[in-house]
C-alpha cells in the first residue's frame, strides 16, 4: 500500500503575533529555541552546516543538517533518518503566519501514520511555546511537561 503525500506528511502552523524577522530568529537562535523547544543545540541554524538538538530531560537528541536558510521566508532541514522539516514564514498584517511541513517518514503505513502524529503534536507544542513566549514573554514548559514520568515512545 502507498501512502499520499497528504497522508505521509505532518503540517500544523500558527500565526504569531509578532514581526517576521522576531519569529524567523526564534527558530534560528538557539538562546532563544531553547526557551521553548529543545534544551540544548550545538549551534545557531546556518545553511550546509550540522547542528545536534538535545532534549536533555528525555536523553534524546537529534542531528540534522541545514539544507535551506532564507533570511525571513524558509528554513529546511534534514534529519539524520532522512526526513526533512520545512518553515515557511509569511508576514502579515496582524504577524507572522508560521508554517511547519515534516515529510519523508518511511515504515509500515501504520508506523508513518503513528509518525505524522507524533510530528504533528511536537511541532504543535513548539508553536505553541513559542506564541506564548514571543506575544507574552511566558515560558510555558511544554515540551518538558508533555511526558513528566519521562516514558518518551517515539
Amino acid at each position: 500500500m502507498t501512502m499520499t503525500n497528504e497522508v505521509s506528511n505532518a503540517k500544523v502552523e500558527m500565526l504569531i503575533r509578532k514581526p517576521v524577522d522576531e519569529v524567523f530568529e526564534a527558530f534560528v537562535d538557539p538562546t532563544i529555541t531553547t526557551k521553548f523547544w529543545f534544551t540544548k543545540s550545538s549551534g545557531r541554524l546556518e545553511e550546509g552546516k550540522r547542528i545536534r538538538w538535545d532534549w536533555e530531560m528525555y536523553g534524546a537528541s537529534a542531528e540534522l543538517e541545514v539544507k535551506q536558510l532564507d533570511q525571513n521566508e524558509k528554513i529546511v532541514i534534514q534529519f539524520d533518518d532522512e526526513t526533512t522539516v520545512e518553515w515557511i514564514f509569511t508576514s502579515r498584517t496582524e504577524g507572522t503566519l508560521v508554517s511547519i511541513t515534516n515529510k519523508g517518514f518511511k515504515g509500515s503505513p501504520t508506523e508513518i501514520v503513528h509518525q505524522v502524529i507524533n510530528a504533528t503534536g511536537g511541532y504543535t507544542i513548539a508553536l505553541c511555546g513559542l506564541k506564548a513566549l514571543l506575544e507574552h514573554n511566558i515560558k510555558l514548559n511544554l515540551v518538558s511537561d508533555r511526558f513528566p514520568d519521562a516514558n518518551v515512545e517515539y
